[in-house]
C-alpha cells in the first residue's frame, strides 16, 4: 500500500440525499490513474456520498493507494460466473457488471480509460444510469490501436460527458469521436495530504538527489534523463539520480548506466510505497516523457514544492507549469537542453527555493479537493445524479 492519508472527517451534504457514485477502474495498482480514483473516491466518501470502487480486472488483493475502509471495493472478476476465455470471458464480464448495476442502483457510473469505459458503456445498456467516461491521455499521440480508437469512436457517443485532462486534448478527441455529446475539462485533484508534506529546501553538505517516477518504458524516455545527468555528473560528484518504478526497459536502462560507467550514481529502485518520503529527501524532479496526459508524479512533486524540470511533451506540463517561474520545460528528446536545466536545478539554491515556493502556492489553488470537487458536482447535476451543483 502506498503512504496512508489521514482519514477525513465527514463534511455537509447540502439539503439533498448523498449520491451513489460507482466509480470503475481496471485494478488499482501504481499508476496516475489509481492514484486520482482513490483521491476521489476517499473525498466523496468523506463528505457522505455512498461510494462503490469496482476494479473490472483484477481480483482482490491489496490495493497500492489507501482506500477509506467506508467505500464499497467490489472485484468485478469475483461475480463472473465460469471459466470460459477470449469473448466468451468478456460477455461474462459485462454480463456481470450489468447485473451489478441493476441490482444497486447507483446514480451515476464514472469509468477510467479506454478499456473499461468501452465495458461500462455495454453493460450500462437499458439502466438509464449516466456513465461519465474519463480519458488520462491524448489519443493523438498515446499510440492506441485502430481498433482502440475505432471502438471509441462508436461507443463514447452513448456516454453523457467524456472527462480530458486538459484543454489541448479536446480536439483530438472532438476528432476521434465526432459524436461525442459532451467533452469537459477536469483535471486531476491532488490529494489534501500531499500539501500538508510541503518541503523546505535544505542547504549545505550532503548528497543531493534528483528524482524520476515512472514505468520503465520507451514513452518515458528515461534514456535521454540517463544521458543527461550522465553529463551533469561528470561536474558535480555530489548528485545521484534516482528513477523509481518498474517495466520492461529495466534491463536496456541498466546496460546505458553501467556503459556510461554510473552504476554508482544513477539508482533504479523498483516501485515505492513511500514517494512523498522519497520526495522529501531530493533536491530536484525531473520529467522526460515522450508524451503524458496530467503527469501525478509531476503534479505531486510540483505540490511539494520540490524544483521540476519536464519535458515539454503533450500533453500536461506547460499546463502545470509556468516556465522559468514555478518549473523548468524543454524541448522532447532534447539531452542538451534537459542537462542545461538539471544543471541550474543543481547549482542554483535561490531558483529552487522561490520555483518551489511558487509551485506550491500555484498547484494548491488550482488543483487541490476545494478546486476540483465542485467540477464534479457540476457534472452530476448535469447528467441528473445531483439536484444542483455545490456552491
Amino acid at each position: 500500500m502506498h503512504e496512508a492519508p489521514s482519514r477525513a472527517a465527514p463534511t455537509s451534504i447540502d439539503h439533498r440525499t448523498a449520491m451513489k457514485i460507482f466509480l470503475l477502474v481496471s485494478a488499482m495498482g501504481t499508476g496516475g490513474a489509481e492514484r486520482v480514483a482513490a483521491t476521489l473516491v476517499n473525498a466523496w466518501v468523506a463528505r457522505g456520498d455512498e461510494v462503490t470502487l469496482v476494479p473490472t480486472y483484477s481480483g482482490r488483493g491489496a490495493m497500492f493507494y489507501p482506500v477509506d475502509e467506508r467505500v464499497r471495493v467490489i472485484h468485478l472478476a469475483e461475480l463472473v460466473v465460469g471459466n470460459g476465455r477470449g469473448p466468451m470471458r468478456y460477455i461474462a464480464r459485462v454480463a456481470a457488471l450489468n447485473k451489478l448495476i441493476r441490482d444497486s442502483r447507483p446514480d451515476v457510473l464514472i469509468s477510467f480509460l479506454p478499456n473499461v469505459s468501452i465495458m461500462t458503456l455495454l453493460a450500462s445498456r437499458g439502466t438509464r444510469v449516466p456513465v461519465i467516461a474519463c480519458e488520462h491521455n491524448n489519443p493523438s499521440v498515446d499510440g492506441r490501436s485502430r481498433l482502440w480508437t475505432l471502438l471509441c469512436r462508436v461507443f463514447y457517443p452513448r456516454a453523457r460527458i467524456i472527462t480530458v485532462l486538459t484543454e489541448s486534448i479536446v480536439e483530438s478527441f472532438r476528432k476521434m469521436v465526432p459524436g461525442a455529446r459532451s467533452i469537459v475539462v477536469v483535471p486531476n485533484p491532488l490529494p489534501n495530504e500531499v500539501f500538508e508534506r510541503r518541503l523546505t529546501l535544505e542547504e549545505g553538505a550532503g548528497r543531493k538527489k534528483v528524482m524520476s517516477v515512472g514505468r520503465l518504458t520507451a514513452q518515458k524516455q528515461f534514456d535521454v534523463l540517463i544521458d543527461a545527468f550522465a553529463d551533469v555528473a561528470k561536474e558535480r560528484d555530489d548528485v545521484d539520480l534516482w528513477i523509481w518504478g518498474e517495466g520492461s526497459d529495466r534491463a536496456s536502462l541498466e546496460a546505458q548506466i553501467a556503459r556510461l560507467g554510473m552504476r554508482e550514481r544513477i539508482f533504479l529502485p523498483g516501485t515505492t510505497d513511500a514517494l512523498w518520503s522519497e520526495l522529501s529527501n531530493a533536491r530536484a524532479f525531473a520529467m522526460s516523457s515522450r508524451y503524458e496526459g496530467m503527469p501525478m508524479a509531476l503534479m505531486e512533486s510540483l505540490a511539494l514544492g520540490l524544483p521540476c524540470v519536464a519535458s515539454d511533451c503533450p500533453s500536461g506540463p506547460r499546463e502545470l507549469t509556468r516556465d522559468g517561474r514555478d518549473g523548468l520545460l524543454v524541448p522532447v528528446g532534447d539531452r542538451a537542453a534537459l542537462t542545461a536545466a538539471l544543471r541550474r536545478l543543481v547549482n542554483d539554491d535561490h531558483l529552487c527555493r522561490e520555483m518551489g515556493r511558487q509551485a506550491a502556492d500555484s498547484m494548491r489553488e488550482r488543483y487541490g479537493l476545494q478546486a476540483i470537487l465542485p467540477v464534479w458536482d457540476r457534472l452530476f447535476a448535469s447528467v441528473g445524479a445531483l439536484a444542483a451543483a455545490r456552491t
